[in-house]
């Protein structure tokens, strides 16, 4: 996905909901001829696609008049032009991973420094637990910031004197995606003034990394409303599972090595836990896509242990669209490349597979 799965307008929501056709077509000839009319007649270019759409989503929500903006970052968050805004109310850094290598750097500790780039002066962030060294990177630029970082306290921390929380999301990798939302919305309601939050519950005192302090947030007593929203939480393509006649989809749209293997986990849970009838009425595909500078090698290699039976390398073109939609169209890559890197990918599963690599991390035994 590009990240839009169907069309350009799921980047820009309200109230969760797509803006409509209408309101997309307003401020996108709105934003675009302004920008036309200003531009600077020695240097004579529009900002790229991400950037237009970015510049685009704070008219509309400013027009709109929303109460609060939840904005991702496209790339890092240093130099990306999302980050223009001077005070957010909160910052979050989700689990880190290697992606963008070519713009963010090829290590962990470069990819957080361009993630602690976000970081403000006396604004509120929290984050989830990462590896030593990048943790270390993100609290050096929070201190550079003069920004306060917290450490999310797990889940578990908040089921305390209660049932088990339940996640629209599969996989656990949602858990941590879970606690650092929970973090993120009690602080922008307790910035609004909103009572009734629920008690704080104690911090235990260890809370020092590597000699150095890294807070740990305190868990607290979660409202309806949360947890509500938790167990309601959608998010199409990713770990979603789709029936269609004969035939059951597995989707999800990791491309990293770490959301692969947490992918693979949920696989494994969702669709691998029951044996496979042996008279063939079964066969498991995969179907695989993968853009840009990632080693699609690394990822192919966590792939393995799953067993398939049949492996489709595919573009992420569509040639023929019921809908003709022209959102899914890219001029970044042609069709050639694509092809190209499917080639590539395909040589590289037949190459793994005739080396039998792949141990099999989450089961001890691999399934037959």
């Amino acid at each position: 996905s590009s990240p839009h799965l169907v069309q350009v307008r799921e980047r820009i929501r309200i109230n969760g909901q797509p803006i409509s056709k209408d309101l997309f077509n307003k401020y996108f000839w709105l934003v675009y001829n302004r920008l036309e009319e200003t531009k600077d007649p020695a240097h004579a270019s529009m900002p790229a696609y991400f950037r237009f759409l970015t510049i685009m989503a704070f008219h509309v929500f400013l027009q709109e008049k929303v109460d609060l903006a939840v904005v991702e970052v496209g790339i890092g968050g240093t130099y990306d032009c999302t980050n223009i805004i001077r005070a957010p109310v909160v910052c979050g850094v989700s689990s880190l991973g290697i992606d963008h290598t070519s713009i963010l750097g090829d290590t962990m500790e470069k990819i957080a420094w361009q993630k602690g780039g976000i970081f403000k002066p006396g604004v509120p962030a929290f984050t989830v637990a990462q590896p030593e060294r990048p943790l270390e990177v993100l609290r050096e630029r929070a201190q550079e910031r003069e920004c306060p970082l917290y450490l999310c306290p797990e889940l578990d921390d908040f089921e305390e004197g209660c049932q088990g929380l339940e996640l629209g999301l599969a996989g656990a990798h949602q858990r941590s995606n879970a606690a650092l939302a929970l973090q993120l919305a009690r602080t922008w309601l307790q910035r609004r003034g909103c009572q009734g939050l629920g008690e704080l519950k104690e911090v235990p005192p260890s809370t020092e990394l590597l000699g150095r302090p890294v807070p740990l947030a305190p868990a607290f007593q979660l409202t309806d409303a949360m947890i509500q929203g938790l167990r309601d939480t959608e998010w199409l393509g990713r770990t979603q599972v789709l029936s269609h006649g004969p035939v059951t989809w597995y989707l999800d749209g990791a491309h990293t090595t770490s959301s692969i293997q947490a992918c693979v986990r949920w696989f494994r849970q969702a669709a691998l836990n029951q044996d496979k009838p042996h008279d063939g009425s079964e066969v498991r595909v995969l179907l695989f896509n993968a853009t840009g500078d990632r080693d699609t090698a690394a990822l192919l290699k966590l792939l393995v242990p799953c067993h398939f039976d049949y492996a489709v390398f595919c573009p992420n073109f569509t040639e023929v669209s019921v809908a003709n939609n022209a959102d899914q169209q890219n001029f970044n890559v042609t069709l050639e490349n694509a092809l190209t890197r499917c080639l590539e990918n395909q040589r590289t599963w037949t190459r793994l597979l005739e080396e039998k690599v792949g141990q099999d991390p989450w089961l001890p035994s691999p399934l037959r």
